[in-house]
């Protein structure tokens, strides 16, 4: 398995030159009430703030990554000076400095699905980072554009032209946004493509566990976008790891260094790469706190679980932000 892989699979290229702007859950665990565990009450390693998960070589300099690329849907790959200015290596973003395999611990995980949405009205991005709880290195990534279902384009065009046109990536949304039904539909072969998913599996993810900054995400967001999309909440949605939730409890924090993804990054001294509110950068972000948290001995647990039969969520976490 490619540790710099993005899948490309079953796309048609685009060709827009001006517009490339930058910019295996396990089975179900017992329910219990639960705190973020270290590893170091299993094994000789220690929490050290000072552990860094960042690129060795300071220099090195940070470009935007290529949107179209995230999708499988650069036509530009031969073109050195298109190569210079844009990113094409996820894992150039998530570095993992060999020191810190002497301090992490074992995880009860395989994998971890780093999630951030983006959309307030309907969801219009959703990036997936795939990190291995074992290397913490990146894995694989799944980023789509969505078209919103409900909106008229003249609502769509305002909202795209206010979310993303700050960025100057509201061209890359409209060449590539898919409704929501077809982006669940191809993320799910991603998810059977890693093995991480399957209806034989009784619908859980396979020692995989979605990751999210808060419990909008999938307590709230995806629930309402697959009413609006008139389609049943998939099976896989049902549970997932609040990082805020799983910092505060292993780091002992001010509830305020745990409310948000640059509160998290600012306590463990991260700097953050990218645009705030740019769905692919904010997920990547969010991998780095994860990969920092790996790196400092948490074992991280499910902290959220949904009822498949009356759809009420229960919290393993008794102090949550």
């Amino acid at each position: 398995m490619s540790f710099s892989k993005v899948s490309l699979s079953g796309f048609f290229p685009f060709r827009s030159i001006n517009s490339l702007s930058p910019f295996r859950f396990s089975l179900p665990l017992p329910f219990r009430r639960v705190r973020t565990t270290c590893c170091t009450q299993n094994m000789s390693c220690s929490v050290s703030s000072s552990a860094h998960v960042e690129p060795k070589n300071t220099s090195t300099r940070w470009r935007p990554t290529c949107l179209y690329f995230t999708q499988g849907k650069c036509t530009m790959m031969d073109d050195p000076m298109h190569l210079e200015k844009f990113n094409h290596d996820i894992s150039r973003d998530l570095p993992v400095d060999a020191a810190a395999f002497q301090r992490k611990c074992s995880q009860d995980l395989d994998f971890f699905l780093v999630l951030d949405l983006e959309g307030k009205i309907e969801i219009l991005e959703f990036p997936v980072l795939m990190i291995d709880a074992k290397t913490m290195g990146f894995v694989d990534l799944f980023h789509r554009f969505v078209r919103p279902t409900k909106m008229s384009e003249q609502h769509i065009n305002k909202y795209i032209e206010g979310k993303y046109g700050k960025f100057g990536v509201d061209r890359v949304w409209h060449d590539t946004a898919i409704p929501f039904k077809e982006v669940l539909q191809q993320f799910e072969a991603w998810l059977i493509q890693h093995r991480l998913w399957g209806e034989g599996r009784g619908g859980r993810l396979n020692r995989a566990a979605f990751v999210t900054c808060g419990n909008w995400d999938l307590k709230t967001k995806v629930p309402d976008q697959c009413k609006v999309s008139q389609i049943k909440l998939p099976s896989y949605f049902m549970e997932w790891i609040n990082l805020k939730d799983a910092f505060y409890n292993f780091y002992k924090t001010r509830r305020s260094d745990a409310t948000g993804m640059v509160g998290m990054m600012k306590n463990r001294r991260i700097s953050m790469f990218g645009s705030h509110h740019l769905g692919i950068d904010d997920t990547k972000n969010i991998a780095r706190v994860l990969q920092r948290m790996l790196v400092d001995g948490a074992r991280m647990q499910v902290t959220a679980w949904r009822n498949p039969d009356s759809r009420t969520v229960e919290y393993l976490f008794e102090d949550r932000i």
